[in-house]
């Protein structure tokens, strides 16, 4: 009888385990995209007429397009920054494109992650530190040892990346080979040759059905190299852009690299675990050029400036969400979003509890992205090459010309209307200033309760040039 009881006892319990757990919402896999110097009138749910992005433009219908999006800089390494950390690059280090690195003290979406039982991998682009600490494709001056901070040391389970930028075709390169796990391979290995989207792809793929297959979450980092120079397409693609000379390249790369995030998308659907997915896109930054011309074909829909302006032909980039029953179907968001966004909101998702105060400068964008809210609540700071901006209540402010523009009907930055309106500039100029002094202490090492920790290089004060 005692036997039967025990039973009867160890069976109520595994019940009870197993009802509780069918209770617990499932942790949802992150699938994170990024397309290279992309502007945002280079897709067809954008407006272009003759790049095909066909499979973007079905993820536009089927999810979130967002119209007010910005890559968290004018350049590749800054944005990549704010993407992983949710924190602005001036706090710790990375001023531009291949300068500085990822500090290990930083809490990033593979860190948080990981601590939640996620599997993490991360494929295409890095620029965000050294892959070996005696070789840069920057070359020495790059100091390599000094900025070695490879994924596989920053909580990446899998990785398969190139320090910069590679040939968007036949990407191969033994001056900056792609590193699977750590290990670089040769510049002629035959599973490199192809379009260079459809090479990281063929990475990531393997790494989500694994993870499917073994019953975990998953977050996949995904940073394409299309549509970044050395520009060239292959010969399917450039037959598909007859007449256009060298933007074929331009145009042909784009379409390459649509092909597989359709190829992402389908290969969730027949894993069956689309629906439990969170899936991004967005660019790192305007297209490149001083206007579209041959190879450098990239067009910003009319906004002012591109590439390393902060300017929003610089910043606003093509972005998209999508989540099959959480974010509605063929939706639209003017609310300013950024890149910056990314962390909180994951953070959100998962129920991560930061382990500190440190500040975080995005903030959750789900509510925004689910129709619950138009209300950005925090500003969008910018930082660059002695200047500064600031987006706030759709205004933007430019130190130090002291600018204001109502991004709101003044697409094109063309009406400034400072004059107009001390009181918002003198407010909105406070705000930035705000943000550059807490930054000033982030990069002084204030967050990381780390005494080991020493800044890279001197802080440069963007009111010293003002005064000047």
């Amino acid at each position: 009888m005692n036997r039967i009881l025990f039973l009867a006892t160890i069976i109520a319990t595994v019940a009870v385990v197993l009802t509780a757990r069918a209770d617990e919402p499932k942790r949802p896999n992150i699938v994170l995209m990024m397309a290279d110097d992309l502007g945002y009138g280079d897709t067809g749910f954008n407006g272009n007429k003759i790049i095909l992005t066909p499979h973007l433009d079905q993820m536009a219908e089927d999810g979130v397009k967002l119209t007010h999006f910005y890559a968290g800089g004018p350049v590749c390494s800054p944005t990549r920054g704010t993407f992983l950390t949710g924190r602005h690059y001036y706090r710790y280090g990375i001023w531009s494109a291949n300068v500085g690195h990822l500090p290990s003290q930083e809490i990033t979406l593979a860190r948080m992650l990981k601590s939640k039982g996620y599997t993490t991998g991360h494929f295409g682009k890095w620029h965000v530190g050294t892959l070996s600490k005696t070789h840069s494709t920057k070359g020495p001056g790059r100091k390599p040892a000094e900025n070695f901070a490879p994924p596989w040391e920053r909580d990446y389970d899998r990785s398969f990346v190139v320090e910069s930028s590679v040939s968007t075709w036949d990407p191969g390169s033994d001056k900056n080979p792609f590193y699977d796990d750590s290990i670089p391979l040769a510049g002629d290995d035959e599973s490199l040759l192809g379009g260079a989207a459809r090479v990281v792809v063929d990475r990531a793929i393997p790494f989500m059905e694994q993870a499917v297959k073994n019953d975990t979450p998953f977050l996949v980092v995904v940073w394409f190299n299309a549509p970044h120079e050395p520009i060239k397409a292959g010969p399917d693609y450039l037959a598909m852009y007859k007449g256009y000379g060298e933007a074929a390249h331009y145009f042909g790369c784009i379409t390459e690299l649509d092909e597989q995030v359709g190829r992402i998308r389908k290969r969730l659907k027949d894993l069956g675990v689309a629906n439990n997915t969170l899936l991004c896109f967005c660019s790192d930054n305007g297209p490149e050029g001083k206007s579209p011309k041959g190879k450098k074909a990239g067009v910003t829909a009319g906004l002012r400036g591109r590439k390393r302006s902060l300017y929003d032909g610089g910043v606003r980039v093509p972005a998209l969400a999508e989540w099959p029953g959480k974010i509605e179907a063929g939706s639209v968001v003017n609310t300013p979003c950024s890149t910056l966004d990314y962390f909180p909101m994951v953070a959100n998702l998962t129920d991560y509890q930061m382990p500190d105060d440190r500040p975080i400068d995005g903030q959750d964008l789900m509510p925004i992205l689910m129709g619950h809210t138009a209300i950005r609540e925090k500003a969008i700071p910018f930082r660059s090459r002695g200047n500064a901006t600031i987006v706030k209540d759709q205004h933007k402010l430019v130190l130090p010309k002291g600018e204001l523009y109502n991004l709101s009907d003044d697409w094109s930055e063309n009406n400034n209307i400072a004059s107009a309106h001390p009181d918002r500039v003198k407010l909105m100029t406070a705000e930035l200033m705000k943000y550059l002094d807490s930054m000033q202490k982030s990069h002084a090492g204030e967050d990381y309760n780390d005494p080991s920790f020493k800044p890279l290089d001197e802080w440069n004060d963007l009111r010293m040039k003002r005064n000047k």
